[in-house]
């Protein structure tokens, strides 16, 4: 082994050592024990478990005079415990250039969907390497995927890249990215791997068509016999072609007459969209504070409140008058304005920092939720949400914002 000398300090050795083969309890307790033993040093450490094979990686520092033994016995030991042993050489200019890389930026890369394919990965790593970024690591954050295939239509498969460095064009690279997803029919996110991310405690969520699959306003217009007239104006709000709270007023008009008791009706057969018992159950053990903020209606936010443990709900009260909705609503409306004033006076009540926010949201009126929101969700969103949204989750349920927070299924 070629010795390599430190300016100011004893002749010494810096050695890569890369050890493969089938893992079993103890492997890396026995080698390390080895290292132990002549006072190595080291000065980095990774493994991995891929389908019950081991890569572990332990750069070493250690004195050139006992270099040679260290390896003999980690031969010894590998060939004892059939794994494999290689040795490599690290300059002192090498490890330094190594140390510098430690101050880059660094981001997260989260690929999601159904199916996860090799050209999925190749072309996000491609991306990587056009933008000059380093893969430190890779995982997977979903379970193990069956090969029966059973029930398809739930399936999940997750992996996230860790990489350093700073792009060539930040932009760029997320349009690529949003490209891949839309062609690929998998969700990807890039964040900044900063404190904040690692430390969300705040998810602000939209109610209809986000956490249930239906709009209450179209819900209760059927029952009034005004279904047509309702859902065009709502469709027109979210796409943004007119006013919130304008196409509010109108349509809440349309309500009148309608009995109370129907909201009741509406409330307990409720559509609830995939993965949110799964989501809700995950944040409320980790601590996180969750709230509805809604263009809806306060009555059906309470039942799910109530029913999923959110910790507030803001949305729209229905004037009523004996036992039949007026046609009138009372106080301001929540549109998309005051859902992002609600996310800063929550969060400021809460002691929470805005980057440490999350907003999670399907349409037009939450595009202000979603800006102010330290991580903006696009949900299954309309077109112009998705295009004026860094992140979307559009391939799965709910319970894919888990691994945008870098949850593991193994941890839920």
């Amino acid at each position: 082994m070629t010795q390599q000398k430190i300016t100011g300090t004893p002749e010494v050795e810096l050695i890569m050592i890369n050890i493969s083969g089938h893992d079993r309890p103890g492997v890396t307790a026995a080698l390390s024990d080895i290292l132990a033993k002549y006072n190595a040093q080291i000065l980095d450490i990774g493994q991995a478990d891929i389908h019950h094979n081991l890569t572990l990686g332990l750069l070493i520092k250690t004195d050139s005079e006992v270099s040679g033994d260290i390896m003999k016995d980690l031969l010894f030991k590998g060939y004892e415990l059939d794994v494999k042993v290689r040795f490599t050489p690290v300059s002192p200019e090498d490890y330094s250039r190594w140390v510098g890389m430690q101050g880059k930026n660094r981001w997260i890369i989260t690929i999601l969907g159904r199916n996860l394919s090799a050209r999925h990965i190749a072309m996000v790593s491609g991306v990587v390497a056009e933008q000059k970024l380093n893969i430190d690591g890779i995982q997977r954050l979903t379970g193990r995927m069956p090969l029966d295939g059973h029930e398809p239509q739930l399936r999940k498969s997750c992996v996230e890249f860790s990489v350093r460095g700073t792009p060539r064009d930040t932009d760029e690279m997320q349009r690529r990215f949003m490209q891949i997803a839309s062609e690929g029919e998998v969700d990807i996110s890039l964040q900044e791997d900063t404190m904040y991310r690692r430390c969300r405690r705040l998810v602000c969520f939209d109610m209809d068509s986000t956490l249930i699959r239906t709009e209450v306003i179209d819900e209760l217009a059927e029952r009034a016999g005004v279904g047509d007239k309702v859902k065009a104006i709502t469709e027109r709000a979210m796409r943004g072609e007119i006013d919130f709270t304008e196409s509010f007023t109108e349509r809440v008009a349309l309500l009148k007459g309608l009995d109370e008791s129907v909201m009741k009706e509406i409330a307990e057969n409720l559509p609830i969209t995939e993965g949110v018992d799964r989501m809700m159950t995950v944040l409320k053990r980790a601590g996180y504070k969750t709230a509805i903020l809604s263009g809806g209606f306060t009555y059906f936010g309470n039942y799910l409140k109530q029913r999923f443990g959110f910790d507030y709900v803001y949305a729209n009260d229905l004037e009523i008058a004996d036992g039949k909705l007026t046609g009138r609503y009372l106080g301001d409306v929540v549109d998309g304005r005051r859902k992002a004033e609600l996310l800063r006076l929550i969060a400021q009540v809460e002691n929470i920092n805005i980057k440490q926010t999350i907003a999670v949201g399907d349409g037009a009126n939450d595009l202000p939720m979603l800006s102010t929101a330290g991580l903006g969700i696009a949900f299954h969103a309309k077109p112009k949400v998705k295009a004026a949204s860094d992140q979307s989750l559009s391939t799965i349920g709910l319970d894919g914002l888990l691994y945008f927070l870098g949850f593991k299924d193994s941890f839920i």
